[in-house]
């Protein structure tokens, strides 16, 4: 078993942080996404879309996208769950991640993808797909990443987590696209108080370093 990882790219980052919470290691090999080898052959032959995590099986399969990779690690490791335990906490769970995904870091990519130069005519991730940057999509990804974080501020008045009573992939999902949406200057407003603390002490767990 390998995990195919980029230290800075935050879907790996999500996979490290839930296999630091789990406790398990798994062996990593580091793919250089700044000199392009996500789009070598030799990593195209691993995932044709250019994109990690990616993990590869004893037997050769390959596991993409970091969420599927983490599911499969909680059916191989249930405890301690981070996808819930009962019917409602697993109905929340993944309402909230997905939410998470569609709002928050939906919006980060918008607007990284569409403003930074480096992805000049590469908007699109993944492997082949020539495209221009669309401000436009900027602007509404500014927009789309207001409202979320004002809606997971609100969510979190009167909770110290944001799906669960506990610690969850919900949470792992908010701090990687909390913490990437950085690199498209977005950042949540100080007036979000809840929001802050929940940051500070997601931070905090020694998962976070991962």
């Amino acid at each position: 078993m390998k995990l195919y990882d980029a230290p800075w790219a935050p879907s790996p980052r999500r996979v490290r942080i839930f296999l630091a919470e789990k406790g398990l290691e798994v062996p990593c090999e580091a793919i250089d996404l700044r000199s392009g080898e996500h789009l070598g052959d030799a990593y195209l032959r691993i995932n044709p879309r250019g994109a990690v995590p990616a993990l590869e099986l004893d037997d050769g399969e390959v596991l993409c996208e970091s969420a599927a990779i983490c599911r499969y690690f909680e059916a191989l490791h249930p405890a301690p769950p981070l996808f819930g335990t009962t019917p409602l906490e697993i109905g929340r769970i993944e309402s909230w991640t997905r939410r998470i995904e569609g709002d928050g870091y939906a919006a980060a990519v918008y607007v990284l993808r569409n403003t930074v130069p480096a992805f000049k005519d590469r908007a699109i991730p993944g492997a082949g797909l020539p495209a221009a940057q669309i401000p436009e999509l900027a602007a509404r990804g500014t927009l789309m990443w207001e409202g979320f974080v004002e809606a997971l501020d609100a969510r979190l008045a009167d909770r110290e987590w944001i799906a669960s009573d506990g610690y969850s992939f919900a949470d792992i999902t908010a701090l990687v696209t909390i913490d990437f949406a950085r690199a498209a200057k977005l950042t949540p407003s100080a007036q979000l108080t809840h929001l802050r603390r929940w940051h500070e002490a997601a931070s905090a767990r020694p998962s976070a370093g991962a």
